[in-house]
């Protein structure tokens, strides 16, 4: 099977080829770690400058009223109609982390489900972070994290019946960092409802790569980071999202100056806004949003059911060229194979997957520096984003992946590990 020539056939007819040159290439380079932080877009350069230049260095204060409040609320609404929600169901703004504690301790204190916090160990390590730090505000002062076995793939079964003997407060990643599981949303929705429970979603890998559609999914509360699909740069806000038959049972644990009904009256009293508004805490953090403003545009005009069936074919392409080109070098897939099940990054494993990938970032006089990342333990993931990775990009990697693991480079490249991947 000739892929060089199906992985040309495919890029000859991709509807989203021409939206590479909306960011910033270099073009000895290949990047697959979109699903860890995304590329610069050109017009976050553009808009970053108008913003430090125009709105802050001449209309200084003024322009919170000529621009950066309306800002935030129309990001707001562009994030509302990705994920379909009503328009008063979102927030963009402070971290991840900061967004699933207000959402998990304002639950733990409306009464409407049982005090248990239960969390698997599919979940990444920072959101099991903030679960363990709310345990004293459960009814038994602990945590649950179910545990699979395998830190890779989910067992539906044993997370019903977990379900069922545990009710209370769930909280999983949509899609899981280390292999791209993706959880069936409205299946989980509606079995934790039927047993008077919650899951609130981590979307982080999931937002801009999969159609999350919160109405149709049964969704009641979701967070996500903007930095990864939706390219909104290092350390972006993140969204919140409560649809509002449970918005009215929860109030925001930290009592900040933008979540108050009335900000700009500097009423000593503290009186929560009746909506959404009322998860909000501090000012908005201006320079940080406006690449989260264009990051949603570019997703939008792709469209994210445009962007979902391409990372589809990227994946199946990807773990054809895997088993046909690696399978003798033991390498094994550590992804789901089934798309319905798989996110937008596949994860390969090798016994020798960390001196691998620091050999492909390296690259040489003859191959492109390959950027992927490395999770414990011999993890290699390769993500891919629609918007910039083509299917030529992924037959150079796997050819590069092929001439490592051929010529045993690996053993000529220190064990150490001490950076960033």
């Amino acid at each position: 099977m000739d892929f060089r020539k199906i992985a040309l056939e495919k890029d000859s007819h991709d509807d989203l080829k021409n939206f590479k040159s909306k960011f910033l290439n270099n073009l000895n380079e290949i990047y697959l770690d979109g699903n860890s932080l995304g590329k610069l877009p050109l017009k976050s350069i553009e808009n970053l400058n108008e913003v430090i230049n125009k709105q802050w260095g001449q209309n200084l204060i003024r322009s919170w009223n000529d621009t950066w409040l309306k800002m935030s609320e129309k990001i707001n609404l562009k994030m509302s109609k990705l994920i379909n929600s009503d328009n008063d169901e979102v927030l963009v703004g402070e971290s991840t982390s900061v967004n699933l504690y207000k959402i998990l301790y304002s639950l733990l204190k409306s009464n409407q489900f049982k005090k248990n916090l239960v969390t698997d160990n599919l979940n990444f390590p920072s959101d099991i972070y903030i679960i363990e730090g709310l345990k004293e505000y459960t009814e038994k002062n602990e945590i649950t994290i179910i545990d699979y076995e395998s830190n890779l793939s989910c067992d539906i079964n044993i997370l019903k019946k977990t379900i069922q003997e545990n009710p209370g407060i769930y909280c999983l990643s949509l899609v899981t960092y280390k292999s791209s599981f993706l959880y069936p949303i409205k299946e989980l929705n509606e079995f934790a409802e039927r047993n008077k429970s919650i899951i609130v979603w981590d979307c982080s890998h999931a937002i801009g790569v999969i159609d999350i559609d919160v109405k149709a999914s049964k969704t009641k509360a979701a967070i996500g980071c903007t930095y990864k699909f939706l390219n909104g740069g290092p350390g972006s806000p993140s969204f919140l999202y409560v649809s509002k038959d449970l918005l009215n049972h929860m109030q925001n644990p930290i009592k900040g100056w933008f979540g108050h009904s009335k900000p700009f009256n500097f009423e000593n009293k503290y009186k929560p806004a009746d909506n959404i508004n009322k998860f909000n805490a501090g000012t908005p953090s201006v320079l940080s949003l406006i690449p989260v403003n264009t990051g949603l545009d570019i997703v939008l005009e792709a469209g994210i059911k445009n962007i979902r069936n391409k990372s589809i074919e990227l994946g199946e392409y990807l773990i054809k060229i895997i088993n046909n080109e690696l399978y003798k070098f033991d390498v094994k897939i550590a992804s789901p194979i089934e798309s319905s099940s798989r996110g937008s990054h596949i994860t390969i494993q090798h016994k020798e997957a960390w001196r691998i990938c620091k050999l492909l970032v390296k690259g040489g006089q003859k191959r492109k520096k390959i950027i992927p990342d490395f999770r414990p333990e011999n993890n290699i993931r390769l993500g891919f984003s629609p918007l910039y990775v083509s299917f030529i990009d992924l037959y150079e990697t796997i050819q590069t992946i092929k001439d490592i693991l051929e010529n045993k480079e690996y053993l000529k490249i220190d064990e150490s590990k001490s950076e960033v991947t």
